[in-house]
């Protein structure tokens, strides 16, 4: 018996819209499917989405535990309960649809399952379904393009820091800062130094019913968000550098 696939299906940040023709021929199809939950009481936003866009729970179906936590040790023992509870229906021949919310190659449990999955057995076969992320979701609700011509972009947890971020905005037209709960009031005073504030936006579940938007940054100042948040920063004034064009075709004045 040959084994099943694991899939990563990307689900889009919230709006069962936003789900890729080859997510959802592969959500209709006869395969498990699995989601992913805090702990054994909470729901499964990925799950939800699913939900939402019209399609029923199948009868073959599993909720698999990633707490959020920072302790390696326990993250571990949880990837590898998740990848021999998957990896037990592969070894049937099942294949199995792991529901991620926004891109399953973004800042996703897919990664970790998939990676622990081929640990145990380099012979499963892995195909991740391309996805919108939240940053791309967000920019269009937004109507703030995330680059033009020759900007820059970078994207990273917000967890890393005032000081990273500080730096940052010197070296790119656009900050994407994700998971912005815990430092929020720092990095609003950081804008506010900085003069971006009204360079900035911020955007709660995403496409979600729940999604919320604010303009008006400074206003959540002391204000408790949701985990699945981000900041959209411009920095328009940023000083760049020179600009190495070898991959465009010369003009006649450059040739000279």
């Amino acid at each position: 018996m040959n084994n099943g696939i694991l899939y990563g299906v990307s689900l889009g940040p919230g709006n069962p819209d936003l789900i890729t023709r080859r997510s959802w021929a592969l959500l209709q199809s006869d395969k498990v499917w699995a989601y992913p939950i805090r702990n054994p009481n909470s729901d499964s936003y990925a799950l939800d989405i699913v939900l939402r866009a019209g399609l029923p729970l199948p009868a073959q179906h599993m909720s698999l535990i990633f707490p959020m936590t920072h302790d390696a040790q326990k993250l571990a023992k949880y990837w590898l309960q998740a990848a021999e509870t998957v990896i037990e229906r592969l070894h049937r021949g099942e294949d199995v649809l792991f529901l991620v919310e926004g891109d399953a190659s973004t800042y996703s449990t897919f990664g970790h399952l998939a990676r622990t999955v081929r640990a145990l057995d380099e012979s499963i076969e892995v195909e991740t379904i391309a996805g919108v992320p939240s940053f791309n979701a967000a920019a269009a609700r937004l109507q703030m393009p995330l680059a033009d011509v020759d900007d820059t972009i970078a994207i990273i947890p917000a967890g890393y820091g005032i000081k990273t971020i500080s730096h940052l905005l010197d070296e790119f037209d656009t900050l994407i800062l994700l998971k912005v709960k815990p430092l929020l009031d720092e990095i609003i005073n950081l804008l506010a130094e900085r003069g971006l504030l009204a360079e900035s936006r911020f955007i709660e579940k995403a496409g979600s019913p729940h999604e919320r938007v604010v303009h008006d940054v400074a206003s959540l100042q002391g204000e408790k968000v949701n985990y699945l948040s981000l900041l959209l920063v411009k920095n328009p004034h940023r000083q760049r550098g020179e600009i190495i064009r070898g991959c465009r075709k010369k003009t006649a004045s450059d040739r000279g």
